[in-house]
C-alpha cells in the first residue's frame, strides 16, 4: 500500500470528516431512507433512490478515509520551525519561473493538496521535480503541456 503523507492539520481534518460521516451523516441518511420507505411504492420512489445513492456515497467515502488514514504518515511540524537544506514534504517553498512573480506553497501529500490554498502535492509535476533540491537550484519541470525551468528561491 502506498504511503499517504499528511500534515497534522490535514490528518485531523480527514479524521473529523470520518467521524462526522460515521455518526451524524450515517444517521441522517438512515432517517431519509426510513422516511422514503414509508412513502409507499419503492419501485417508483425517487426519494428512496436518492437516499440509497447517498448512502452508497457516504459508505464509499468512509472506506476511502479509513484506508487513507490507516496508511498515513504524518509530517511533523508542517514546516513551522523545521529547517532543511533541501525541499521536503511539509515544507514551504518559494520558486520563480522565468520573469514571472515568485510563488510560495507548501509541499503536501496528494490527499490534502489544494493549490488555491497554496498546497501542492509531492506527486504533482512541480512537487516531484523540486523534491530534494536546494536553494539556488534550477530544476526542470516536465508537464503534459511541456517542460519549463523553475529556480528555488527559499525553503521554509
Amino acid at each position: 500500500m502506498p504511503t499517504n503523507f499528511l500534515t497534522k492539520e490535514g490528518f485531523q481534518k480527514l479524521q473529523d470528516e470520518l467521524d462526522y460521516l460515521r455518526t451524524a451523516k450515517r444517521q441522517e441518511v438512515a432517517a431519509r431512507l426510513h422516511e422514503a420507505m414509508e412513502g409507499g411504492e419503492l419501485i417508483e420512489n425517487a426519494e428512496y433512490e436518492a437516499a440509497k445513492n447517498e448512502q452508497a456515497f457516504v459508505e464509499g467515502r468512509i472506506q476511502e478515509l479509513e484506508m487513507l488514514l490507516a496508511t498515513a504518515r504524518v509530517i511533523e511540524d508542517n514546516g513551522k520551525g523545521r529547517k532543511s537544506d533541501t525541499v521536503q514534504i511539509g515544507l514551504k517553498v518559494t520558486i520563480k519561473e522565468g520573469n514571472f512573480e515568485t510563488e510560495t506553497f507548501t509541499i503536501v501529500g496528494a490527499a490534502e493538496a489544494n493549490p488555491r490554498d497554496g498546497k501542492i502535492s509531492n506527486e504533482s509535476p512541480i512537487g516531484k521535480a523540486i523534491l530534494n533540491h536546494k536553494v539556488g537550484d534550477v530544476v526542470k519541470v516536465e508537464t503534459p503541456g511541456g517542460t519549463y525551468n523553475v529556480k528555488i528561491i527559499k525553503i521554509g
